[in-house]
């Protein structure tokens, strides 16, 4: 079983994750030792094992950010839910690294490989039985430039009110030419990977990966006759945003960060990609029909 594997080097993101998860991680660690590949671990995720991972993670090399994977190779397994996902992709980056979820919890659209299926997936993963896929990414550029530096996002870029703020007022343009006004308690600008996220609870469509949309879902809209936009994403975005309360909420995913009125968003396809692992016996039909319970009614 454990010939030599086609990926030398594994790298192991997450921070924290419940009891029940403890078995099935030594298991993991213990599965890739006898694989013999080169093990590097988070930081954080090495301190919180290390007192019950005896001597298996002694040995495994750490990494802490972006700056400590470049010029390496391997694949990196995130271990938690779909969020712990999202902060391991800000640590990839444009690298060649690619991103595989394994799921310490409920099955999620991202972190799609369940605790069940975990032996089997890092096996066919190690023996090069697997295939790839790429998952776009927005930019978001803006003065000041936000998010420290990392103005990317796999899932969405959103705009919204903060607390119980008066709506906020949106001017959106697409390509230069004049979309739309919004008057609503914010924008999600989201990419087909985001389409099951946030943007799904607005009412937003759901879109295959890969089909090189970008979809504009407002947040509680003034005038209910408008509604979620898909448009090709070849396209940039660009919003001019005003709050009467003065301040707004700007997001990257999981990261926000404050911005004060009046401000300039320019949003649009990022010039990299985002490799993730496809495992042959999933496919995102299989994983909507699971997470959204397609099929769970008894009168189908």
């Amino acid at each position: 079983m454990n010939s030599k594997p086609a990926i030398k080097r594994i790298f192991l993101f997450g921070r924290e994750f419940d009891e029940g998860f403890k078995v099935p991680f030594r298991l993991l660690l213990d599965q890739l030792l006898a694989y013999k590949v080169e093990i590097r671990i988070f930081s954080p995720l090495k301190e919180f094992i290390l007192p019950w991972t005896d001597e298996r993670s002694a040995g495994c090399h750490v990494f802490r950010s972006y700056e400590d994977l470049i010029g390496l190779d391997g694949l990196m397994f995130s271990i938690g839910g779909d969020g712990t996902f999202l902060e391991a992709v800000t640590l990839v980056r444009d690298l060649p690294i690619p991103l595989a979820g394994i799921n310490s919890g409920r099955l999620g659209f991202l972190a799609d490989i369940s605790q069940e299926e975990m032996t089997a997936a890092v096996d066919a993963i190690l023996q090069n039985r697997t295939g790839f896929d790429e998952r776009a990414l927005l930019q978001v550029d803006s003065e000041p430039s936000l998010f420290d530096g990392f103005n990317y996002a796999l899932n969405e870029i959103t705009v919204h009110k903060r607390d119980d703020s008066s709506m906020i007022k949106i001017n959106a343009f697409l390509d230069g030419q004049f979309l739309n006004t919004y008057w609503a308690d914010g924008l999600i600008v989201a990419t087909p990977t985001g389409s099951t996220a946030y943007s799904l609870s607005v009412g937003g469509p759901l879109v295959l990966p890969n089909s090189n949309n970008i979809i504009l879902s407002p947040i509680a809209p003034h005038n209910l006759t408008v509604r979620p936009l898909v448009f090709n994403d070849n396209m940039k975005l660009s919003l001019h945003v005003e709050s009467r309360s003065g301040n707004l909420l700007v997001s990257a995913d999981s990261r926000s960060v404050v911005i004060e009125d009046r401000l300039e968003l320019i949003i649009y396809k990022a010039p990299f990609v985002l490799k993730t692992i496809s495992l042959r016996e999933q496919n995102f039909y299989q994983t909507l029909r699971t997470k959204l319970m397609w099929g769970a009614d008894r009168r189908n």
